[in-house]
C-alpha cells in the first residue's frame, strides 16, 4: 500500500479509503490510485483484512444440485445481488435435501469464514437444519413455505400466484379449472394446490382431483394425457412451465387445440415460455427481487443483535403474464 501511495502521490490513508470504497475521495484521486494499483499489480490481502475486521466480506450460498428453473434462478438472483453489493460469494451445494447434508454444507461455508448464509430452501429440512447452525452464523432461507419461526425467510407467494392463474381462467368463462400438480412433498407445490383449490371453492366451482407428480415435462405429459382424454376439461393450471410443456404436447397428440378447446396456464415464466406453441400464459416470479430482498434481510440481521425484534418473513407477490395459450371456452 505504501508503494501504491508513493506512485499515486497520495497518502497511505487515501489508498485505504479507495480500497474500502470510502465516499469522500475525489474521482480523479480514486482513478490515480486505481491506476497505480494496476501498474504495480497490487492485490489486497483479504485474509489479513479478515483478521483485522473479523469480517470476510464473503457470503455463503447454500443450494442443491438441480436443473430445476426455480432454484437455479434463485441461486443466480442471490449471487447477482451479493455481487452488486460488493460481496464475494462462496457456494456449497447438497445432493440430498436432508438435515445432515445441509448441516455439513453449512459447516463447509463456516470454515471459509463467511459473514452469513443465504440458503435456497425448497423443503422444511433445510430451514430446520439452519435452526441448528451456530448462533453467530447469520442465516436467511429463500423459498419454501416460510414457516420456520427461528429463521428469517424470503419467498414467493405461491398461493397468490395460483389464485391469479385460476381466477384468470374462471374470468374467461371456464366452469372449472383442472390442475397438473408438482410433487406433493414440496411446500411450493402444496401452496399452489391450495391457492388453486381455494379459488375454486370461493367461486362455487367443482374442484377436480389432483395427482401430484414431479416438476418435469414428462410428468406434465402423463397428467396431460389423462386430462386430454376427458372432453369436459377446458382449462388447466400447471404447477410450473415445464409441466405445462408436457401438457401442451399431450393435448396436441390428442387433437385438443390450445386455446380454442383447452386453455393452459403455467407458473415460473421461464425465458422460453413465450416461445411455446402457443406462447404460454404463466405466473412470473421475480427472482432478482428475491435475491435483493434476501440479501437485504441478511445484512439487516447481521447488523443488529440476534435477540431483539421478531424474525422477519418476507413474501414477494408474483404477477400474471397473459399470452396466447388462454381464451374463452368453446361454446356449449
Amino acid at each position: 500500500m505504501r508503494d501504491v501511495a508513493k506512485l499515486a502521490g497520495v497518502s497511505h490513508q487515501t489508498v485505504s479509503r479507495v480500497l474500502n470504497e470510502h465516499p469522500h475521495v475525489r474521482q480523479e484521486t480514486r482513478a490515480r490510485v486505481l491506476e497505480a494499483m494496476r501498474s504495480l499489480n497490487y492485490r489486497r490481502n483479504l485474509a489479513a483484512r479478515t483478521l483485522v475486521t473479523r469480517q470476510s466480506n464473503t457470503l455463503g450460498i447454500l443450494g442443491f444440485e438441480t436443473t430445476l428453473f426455480g432454484p437455479a434462478s434463485m441461486l443466480y438472483g442471490i449471487e447477482s445481488a451479493a455481487r452488486e453489493a460488493g460481496y464475494l460469494v462462496s457456494i456449497a451445494t447438497v445432493r440430498n435435501l436432508e438435515r445432515a447434508d445441509v448441516l455439513a454444507a453449512a459447516d463447509r461455508l463456516a470454515e471459509h469464514a463467511v459473514d452469513g448464509i443465504i440458503a435456497i430452501s425448497p423443503k422444511p429440512a433445510v430451514t430446520n437444519a439452519l435452526m441448528q447452525a451456530p448462533a453467530d452464523l447469520y442465516c436467511v432461507a429463500v423459498g419454501g413455505a416460510g414457516d420456520a419461526e427461528a429463521v428469517p425467510t424470503v419467498r414467493i407467494d405461491n398461493a397468490f400466484g395460483a389464485r391469479l392463474a385460476t381466477q384468470h381462467l374462471l374470468d374467461l368463462g371456464h366452469r372449472t379449472v383442472h390442475h397438473a400438480a408438482g410433487p406433493g412433498d414440496w411446500p411450493e407445490a402444496h401452496e399452489r394446490i391450495e391457492g388453486w383449490r381455494s379459488t375454486l371453492y370461493d367461486a362455487g366451482a367443482v374442484v377436480p382431483p389432483v395427482h401430484p407428480q414431479w416438476w418435469d415435462a414428462a410428468s406434465g405429459y402423463d397428467q396431460g394425457r389423462a386430462l386430454a382424454a376427458d372432453p369436459g376439461v377446458t382449462a388447466i393450471f400447471c404447477a410450473n412451465d415445464r409441466i405445462a410443456l408436457g401438457v401442451l404436447r399431450a393435448l396436441h397428440e390428442a387433437g385438443r387445440r390450445v386455446p380454442e378447446e383447452v386453455s393452459v396456464v403455467g407458473f415460473d415464466d421461464m425465458p422460453d415460455s413465450g416461445f411455446f406453441l402457443p406462447p404460454l400464459t404463466t405466473v412470473s416470479q421475480d427472482f432478482g427481487e428475491l435475491g435483493r430482498r434476501s440479501l437485504a434481510l441478511l445484512l439487516e440481521h447481521m447488523n443488529r443483535p440476534t435477540d431483539t425484534g421478531p424474525v422477519d418473513h418476507i413474501v414477494v407477490p408474483p404477477k400474471l403474464v397473459v399470452r396466447a395459450s388462454t381464451a374463452a371456452p368453446p361454446a356449449q
